[in-house]
């Protein structure tokens, strides 16, 4: 349980630094986990995409056709109880 919970904050980390660096952020404050980075201004939609680029190069993360998406999406229903 703890080593998951420190590689989940790696990944937080991990984002938050490229968000950071490749994003106008200016006050770190506002950059809690839980802020949506469009209603706060950092991303916008093309902002979007270059984090989702940024998903797949760095995890894997790959959401390049309806069939992997509608599976990403099926994993995150399932692991929220849905």
């Amino acid at each position: 349980m703890q080593r998951q919970r420190a590689k989940g904050m790696d990944t937080k980390q991990r984002i938050r630094d490229f968000v950071k660096s490749n994003f106008f952020v200016l006050d770190g404050e506002t950059l809690t986990d839980s802020a949506s980075l469009l209603d706060i201004g950092v991303v916008d939609s093309t902002g979007v995409l270059e984090i989702i680029g940024f998903l797949e190069s760095t995890f894997g993360l790959i959401l390049d056709s309806i069939e992997r998406i509608a599976a990403f999406v099926g994993r995150k229903q399932a692991a929220a109880g849905a």
